[in-house]
């Protein structure tokens, strides 16, 4: 099997069939693929033959048939046989892959699956948002930054006609315009009407809700601590309600160094999606240096933010390892990793189960998993299939919240 440019694939198996008996599945051929990708091996899937008794001639076929507690599952790869150094480079790294993931299945595991987990009403809104401007006014719609913080969901609205720009100066005059989930600056929408670009906005309601609170503590004359992360999107519109009045602190320690021209009038404010332990603890030496901070009447760490992390600290002790699926630019899963690390379990962020690496799993039978607010629940159900191909997996689900929010959408794309 070559591709363009004369390197040798390798042909990863979906399903193995056998000379004498029923094809068998290949639940796992996800995580192989990722592993020969991540090698630099040119990967494809189908069905892999498994050679009879006696067969000569044919490319090297790496296989196994695994006990899957009840039904069988395998694992497959076939490099074809060529001459040249690019198929001895091939073979060489198929055999890797197979070898490390053969050594770690076959063995018992459990999953413990952390809910709530996945999209959160803001993401469901804001998807919705774009699917339906495409629906009622056809491609191509734009949208200012990523809809939501993560690679699928682009790539899936891409392949639909969306069109994702960083400015608006990528937006023809007179276009519709989606603003991103995290909200924008007031900069943003000045420029958006000068421009006359038909806006449709999709930012969360509890953004919104921080950006009024940012602009009602500035006009009472208070210095506005935002703690959050620099250069986020959401964090970057904040910033533009009062930038003159408001002051970025990442950290305790720049909260210990702050100066404000009024120390009796300091306010703070959270990014929404931040670990609520340590923005505790910012806030926490805010409060020691200035005793009149004064904060928002709910938090502003938004509800579905905070059950994940209550979802996740409820498993990670029990976990060997913990998979977070969501993507490398979004808040919320990151803070999961990091929970799940400060709880001393190995954690590992993931867009999918092609990113999951076998010696994560070495050792490991109790699985953690979970998944930021902006990653799609099918991600989470295709990691549970690429593992139970492994071998004989139960799955417990551990609730700790039951979420029943839901936000209206925007006038504009009200279905009539």
């Amino acid at each position: 099997m070559t591709v363009p440019g004369g390197a040798t694939a390798a042909l990863v198996a979906d399903v193995l069939v056998p000379d004498d008996g029923p094809p068998v599945p290949c639940p796992a051929a996800d995580l192989l693929d990722g592993s020969l990708t991540r090698a630099g091996v040119p990967v494809r899937r189908g069905p892999v033959t498994l050679p009879g008794p006696g067969a000569a001639g044919a490319g090297a076929v790496l296989a196994a048939v695994l006990d899957g507690g009840g039904a069988s599952a395998g694992l497959g790869i076939e490099v074809e046989d060529a001459s040249g150094g690019g198929a001895a480079r091939t073979e060489e790294a198929a055999r890797a892959v197979f070898s490390a993931w053969r050594e770690v299945a076959g063995v018992p595991r459990q999953v413990l699956l952390a809910a709530p987990r996945s999209f959160c009403a803001g993401v469901e809104r804001a998807i919705e948002i774009v699917e339906r401007a495409l629906e009622q006014r056809g491609s191509p719609v734009y949208v200012r930054k990523q809809i939501v913080h993560n690679t699928r969901v682009v790539a899936d609205l891409r392949e639909r006609g969306a069109v994702f720009v960083d400015e608006l100066d990528a937006v023809p005059e007179g276009e519709t315009v989606v603003f991103s989930a995290h909200g924008v600056s007031p900069a943003v929408r000045e420029e958006a009407g000068r421009r006359g670009l038909d806006v449709i906005d999709a930012t969360c309601p509890l953004v919104t809700k921080v950006h009024n609170e940012a602009r009602r503590f500035a006009s009472r004359g208070d210095t506005v601590v935002l703690i959050g992360h620099g250069g986020h999107e959401e964090v970057e519109g904040t910033l533009g309600e009062a930038p003159s009045r408001t002051v970025l602190v990442q950290t305790p320690e720049e909260a210990a160094r702050l100066e404000v021209p009024d120390p009796g009038r300091v306010s703070y404010l959270t990014q929404t999606t931040l670990a609520v332990d340590e923005t505790a603890e910012i806030v926490d030496v805010l409060r020691a240096r200035f005793p009149e901070l004064r904060g928002p009447a709910s938090d502003d760490i938004c509800y579905a933010t905070t059950n994940r992390q209550d979802a996740l600290a409820a498993i990670a002790a029990e976990s060997d390892a913990v998979l977070v699926v969501g993507s490398d630019n979004s808040s919320n899963s990151v803070r999961l990793v990091e929970l799940a690390e400060r709880n001393g379990t190995p954690a590992h962020l993931i867009d999918g189960p092609g990113d999951i690496r076998p010696e994560w799993l070495a050792g490991a039978r109790s699985v953690g998993l979970t998944a930021g607010a902006s990653a799609p629940p099918a991600l989470v159900d295709a990691v549970v299939a690429a593992l139970r191909g492994l071998g004989p997996l139960t799955v417990t689900e551990y609730e700790t919240a039951r979420e029943t929010v839901h936000f209206t959408l925007p006038t504009p794309v009200r279905r009539r």
